[in-house]
């Protein structure tokens, strides 16, 4: 062998070496490795807990999440919480008494470093009905702190754990009836960051999802109790990010720029379901599966996650649009409310997505339409006024008509016809009524563009609601008239 080929072979022995050098700092430990623990670190460590530096941990507001943790060493960081039991809104009309950890369902996102000692005081109001407590999955320890932090109504408990485990933890109340407990809003996210951090992004959200179940169907208005049936069941009425319908959309949604890079820590309070979370639209670029430290998959379009489980997701934004938070078990998302919106503005990339460049008529034979049938409501009537009606009918038509015909009621271009300002919807209203009550196949024209689509039948619609929401629809988005009577719908029909 001459010169150059020794050199040659030295260096491809060389980068084997290396190769499988890099090969054993990454694998897994074998029955031939001594394995330890990863809290051992922190639980054999010498720290002096009483001279560690004290901080104050700021309670923030879902979806805000605490800033990064910057400092390098550990603290001893003072965690106060109140418990209230307070009547909020679950959904448009619909109210619900929450159990809640700080006055918000899910509780304010916890933010602390591995190896800090944490002093954390939990308070039950006075104006509590019942006992409550604390389990932290973040905590090694009895219940993860539900032992140390039982309290009655009107007293405060204080306990003290080490974060021994990095991750992404649910916390909830673990008082008897457990689920009772969570299915009424008690649980939230505590973040232990690993000593380095976390790879920084440029925006950071918490969206917790829960399953809620309440005497009354979707929708059914009004102050709605707990059904411990459904919950045994596993039947819940709403499945909602953050603790209601809508909390994450309209003026509450999550908002980033262009070119962004957006990190979502996502838990499931559950009771009862677990969670296939996607981001219609996007693609997680990093997963850090069940809320573990490192990230272990990389280009996911839905992540599992179990009741009483977490996940964070990183993604960047490389186009503008309106991005859909959901829970891919579909049902869920449209028609129990897991739904939430990412909002992004920017100047469009036609060399990432174009939009539709094309429409075309597609008439296949053989297609019948299967009505949509919805249950009947038994809500008391509206009453002919002007006022009810148009309270009622908003939220019908949040309810039925929102997705199509769009929020502010411009439709969608060649595909549904805008309400606004429609002289289709204003020329006519018994035929507006029937359009609602009966559904609309083939071509109309509307402010002098045709459209040639289908809206169903909403059959589940009462007289009463199709009173409430033609009035709404005809009142609202630049529309002015008159308001719908129950006698006209009616008469209408026949």
């Amino acid at each position: 062998m001459n010169s150059s080929g020794r050199l040659l072979s030295f260096l491809v022995l060389g980068m084997m070496a290396l190769s499988c050098t890099k090969k054993s700092e990454v694998s897994e430990p074998t029955s031939k490795d001594k394995w330890k623990a990863s809290s051992a670190e922190i639980a054999e460590d010498n720290e002096n807990l009483d001279k560690l530096p004290e901080e104050e941990h700021k309670l923030l507001p879902p979806p805000q999440v605490p800033s990064p943790i910057t400092r390098k060493n550990p603290a001893r960081v003072k965690i106060k919480m109140e418990i209230r039991e307070q009547v909020g809104v679950l959904a448009d009309g619909v109210k619900y008494t929450f159990w809640t950890f700080g006055g918000t369902v899910p509780g304010p996102m916890l933010r602390i470093r591995a190896g800090d000692y944490v002093d954390f005081t939990l308070s039950n109001h006075p104006d509590n009905k019942l006992p409550h407590n604390i389990d932290l999955h973040a905590v090694t320890g009895a219940g993860g702190g539900a032992e140390g932090s039982f309290t009655a109504p009107g007293h405060s408990s204080t306990f003290s754990f080490r974060a021994l485990n990095p991750g992404l933890y649910i916390y909830h109340c673990a008082t008897a009836p457990v689920g009772m407990h969570i299915a009424n809003g008690m649980y939230g996210l505590i973040l232990v960051e690993p000593k380095d951090g976390l790879p920084k992004v440029d925006k950071e959200y918490y969206v917790v999802q829960g399953d809620f179940y309440t005497k009354g169907n979707f929708g059914e208005r009004g102050l709605q109790a707990f059904d411990m049936e459904k919950a045994l069941k596993e039947q819940p009425d709403y499945v909602v990010f953050n603790g209601a319908v809508g909390a994450l959309s309209g003026s509450s949604s999550l908002v980033a720029n262009l070119g962004q890079t957006v990190r979502i820590f996502f838990g499931n309070g559950g009771p009862n379901l677990s969670s296939s979370f996607h981001l219609i639209g996007e693609i997680f670029d990093h997963v850090y599966q069940e809320g573990g430290s490192r990230i272990t998959q990389k280009n996911v379009q839905t992540t599992m996650v179990p009741a009483g489980g977490s996940a964070i997701v990183d993604f960047r934004i490389d186009t503008p649009g309106n991005f859909i938070l959901v829970d891919h078990a579909i049902f869920r998302a449209f028609n129990k409310g897991a739904l939430g919106m990412l909002k992004v503005e920017g100047d469009h990339n036609t060399k990432i997505y174009t939009g539709k460049t094309k429409d075309a008529v597609y008439l296949p034979e053989g297609q019948n339409m299967i009505p949509i049938s919805q249950e009947q409501k038994k809500d008391p009537p509206t009453g002919d006024t002007l006022d009810a009606r148009m309270r009622t009918g908003e939220i019908v038509y949040k309810q039925n008509c929102l997705a199509c015909h769009q929020a502010n009621g411009e439709g969608v271009p060649n595909a549904f016809p805008p309400l606004a300002k429609s002289d289709f919807l204003m020329a006519d209203k018994a035929r507006a009524i029937r359009v609602v009550k009966n559904g609309l196949e083939g071509a109309i024209t509307v402010n002098g563009k045709t459209y040639n689509s289908v809206m169903p039948a909403l059959l589940g619609l009462s007289d009463d609601d199709i009173a409430s929401v033609v009035t709404y629809v005809r009142n609202s988005f630049g529309n002015k008239s008159d308001v719908v009577t129950l006698d006209e719908v009616k008469r209408a029909k026949k």
